[in-house]
């Protein structure tokens, strides 16, 4: 018996078919150069060629994705993009479809940061005239990075120490790679619908250009110009600047800068007020003296000895005032400790290093932490890291079990 013959399009939907139902091309990263490239004005559409020394695979990016580039291909550019490949019906060809790109090199990456650095700049979202001042006594300050890192503990032990009055809140994000800059943006929406803190710190340590592009992406700049708390941004080292240091209401060199910039020093707080009281205590008993010199040239003692009473009252009184006002301060500076010391064990409870120390382990795969075992197929390469270092092995078997 014959076998029925397939339709065109009924191939090319089984092969669409084949192409879909494979996990490793839903998202994939690659390398390459532009060529080919036509900017479709009409529908917004980006189509071009992907390739290297040998090869090459169509592209195209649609609108919705293309309208987030923070730079302008160009043929023969150099870069990174992340997408799903398949096929498309009508030609029966495959190509990878673009979400996200970012230039790859240093001359493509400062070329891209001047783009939209001055498309950017003639929108007016750096204009110094729309920066804020920062609050003198914040009461809460949000901290916009990443969960684990150095940048978080230099931050946390900055404020402890300078301001410990302050509540912090923390917004765990990603701070590089793919979904960072929209990970940030969301944490600032969120600080800003929330409404409690009083000013935000986005900060990130030092890395390459590469590693920091994410502040350089338009949806990350644009969330911070469009923020209603103040901003300070505190991104890799002093002599690293991105985007989001001229969108944010203040530029700070380091995040440990950035959250000095924020925070007032309470020693010195506390000596200005105990200046303060002296100066007023000076003051006051100067002019006590000059009523007592002006009534004894009088010589009228029963008014004399009726104001020193009066004077002497007053003289308790500021004494009790200057008690009261000690034992205050001395209260909420215990208080403020116990604070540091509840959210230091909070900030250590998070700690990936102790959930690894009680015999955990955690799964990698092409650099990124595997969450599901739908990510992962029989002869993949993996990487278990667990506390002392780190092992190589391949998946011999994938069982997968029904949720309960």
């Amino acid at each position: 018996m014959e076998q029925s013959a397939l339709s065109v399009s009924q191939l090319n939907f089984f092969i669409k078919s084949l192409f879909e139902s494979e996990p490793r091309l839903r998202r994939v990263t690659v390398s390459g150069e532009i060529s080919n490239f036509v900017n479709h004005y009409k529908t917004g559409h980006l189509y071009f060629s992907l390739k290297d020394d040998t090869s090459s695979i169509k592209a195209v990016m649609f609108r919705s994705d293309a309208s987030r580039l923070s730079f302008r291909p160009e043929n023969g550019m150099e870069v990174l993009l992340t997408g799903r490949v398949s096929v498309y019906e009508r030609d029966g060809v495959y190509q990878i479809y673009a979400e996200k790109m970012i230039p790859a090199g240093a001359g493509a990456l400062a070329a891209a940061y001047e783009q939209l650095k001055k498309k950017l700049t003639a929108e007016g979202l750096f204009d110094s005239s729309k920066k804020r001042q920062l609050p003198l006594y914040p009461r809460r300050i949000g901290v916009i990075t990443s969960r684990s890192g150095a940048a978080v503990r230099d931050i946390f032990n900055t404020l402890s120490r300078r301001w410990p009055v302050a509540e912090i809140s923390l917004y765990p994000v990603l701070v590089q790679g793919t979904g960072a800059a929209e990970s940030v943006a969301a944490a600032i929406a969120e600080a800003n619908e929330r409404g409690t803190d009083d000013v935000l710190i986005i900060a990130r340590g030092g890395g390459s250009a590469e590693d920091l592009w994410a502040f350089n992406e338009e949806v990350l700049v644009r969330a911070v110009a469009a923020s209603e708390i103040p901003t300070v941004s505190g991104v890799g080292h002093e002599t690293d600047f991105t985007l989001c240091d001229f969108a944010a209401d203040l530029r700070a060199s380091t995040p440990t800068a950035a959250a000095e910039r924020c925070s007032p020093d309470i020693k010195e707080e506390f000596y200005s007020v105990k200046r303060l009281d002296d100066r007023l205590k000076d003051g006051f008993f100067r002019r006590i003296d000059d009523m007592r010199y002006s009534l004894q040239s009088f010589g009228v003692d029963r008014v004399k000895n009726r104001i020193v009473a009066m004077i002497d009252g007053g003289s308790q009184y500021v004494d009790s005032l200057d008690s009261r006002m000690t034992l205050k301060m001395s209260a909420k500076l215990d208080s403020s400790q116990l604070d540091v010391a509840r959210l230091a064990g909070a900030l250590d409870l998070l700690n990936p290093m102790k959930i690894l120390s009680r015999g955990y382990a955690v799964c990698e795969k092409d650099g990124g932490a595997v969450r599901d075992i739908s990510y992962l197929s029989v002869g993949d390469e993996i990487t278990l890291r667990m506390i002392g270092g780190s092992a190589e092995c391949t998946v011999n078997e994938k069982k997968e079990f029904e949720n309960e």
